[in-house]
């Protein structure tokens, strides 16, 4: 089973839209690296785990390794590079709605989506209506999330 790592950006956003269950139906996992989890989810967002997020332990390498990183690519967070570094180990795509971890994600060769993308393969795969989704991203734009909108009806108008 492939095994999906994300920031918190993207499960924010879908916890927003009310997509939760629809997410963890994929026929996919999901992880994030065990800080991440601790410092931005645990706390408003610790459930997710019930709905069988995993908090993946990082080595001290792997955590060496996010915070080298940093030096180089300032404006992204030490939490964003644990998951960029997380994913490029695991070989794994990266889920993220910030536009500087996408770009880092880009230059290490990791495959990346965000929650446009997510929200798309969950219509795909008939986990959702479009009028879910419309709703959905709806819920995500009231509550500040800075989605591409254009991008967002492109996806809404194909179905």
């Amino acid at each position: 089973m492939l095994l999906i790592i994300s920031d918190a950006s993207v499960l924010i956003d879908i916890e927003c839209g009310g997509l939760t269950s629809a997410m963890f139906s994929l026929p996919w996992k999901f992880a994030v690296p065990d800080i991440l989890f601790e410092e931005e989810l645990a706390e408003r967002h610790g459930h997710l785990l019930q709905f069988g997020l995993i908090s993946k332990t990082m080595s001290g390498d792997l955590v060496s390794e996010a915070y080298s990183l940093r030096q180089q690519y300032v404006r992204t967070s030490v939490n964003d590079l644990l998951a960029l570094t997380l994913a490029k180990h695991e070989y794994c795509q990266l889920l993220t709605g910030d536009k500087a971890l996408r770009e880092v994600a880009a230059e290490l060769s990791v495959e990346v989506h965000g929650t446009i993308w997510l929200v798309d393969e969950m219509l795909q795969g008939k986990k959702i209506t479009v009028d879910v989704a419309r709703v959905a991203f709806q819920q995500m734009k009231d509550a500040g999330s800075r989605l591409p909108w254009g991008e967002v009806e492109k996806v809404l108008s194909r179905e």
